[in-house]
């Protein structure tokens, strides 16, 4: 195998390994169905463990990375960052949702009615 065949099928091993990573933190916030149970489900804690292992790797290959797989890399995370951002809006505003309906539903103090 030639320097060049070694370098690229390394590169294709980095690019798989984002995308391990990538695919995971997609599942793990409910944008993808679980391939095992066949459910779509969240875990937002993992996502961002997912997300964080991505930017150790990151950090790691700095300056060791083809201007590819940089690039790749970088796209992925702004990605996924954008993607987490907007989940945990929505679990946001889903709590205050269902802490608005629990205040209205609560029976009013008799004191307060008159």
């Amino acid at each position: 195998m030639t320097q060049d065949d070694t370098r690229k099928k390394e590169e294709l091993q980095f690019v798989q390994l984002v995308m391990m990573f990538q695919t995971a933190a997609m599942q793990q916030m409910g944008k993808l169905q679980n391939p095992i149970t066949k459910k779509v489900e969240r875990d937002l804690d993992q996502a961002r463990f997912s997300i964080d292992m991505l930017e150790m790797i990151q950090n790691k290959t700095k300056n060791n990375l083809s201007e590819n797989e940089k690039k790749f890399l970088e796209h992925t995370l702004f990605e996924l960052r954008m993607n987490y951002v907007d989940e945990v809006k929505k679990e946001e505003q889903k709590k205050k949702e269902d802490s608005d309906k629990k205040e209205q539903d609560k029976p009013k103090d008799k004191n307060q009615a008159k």
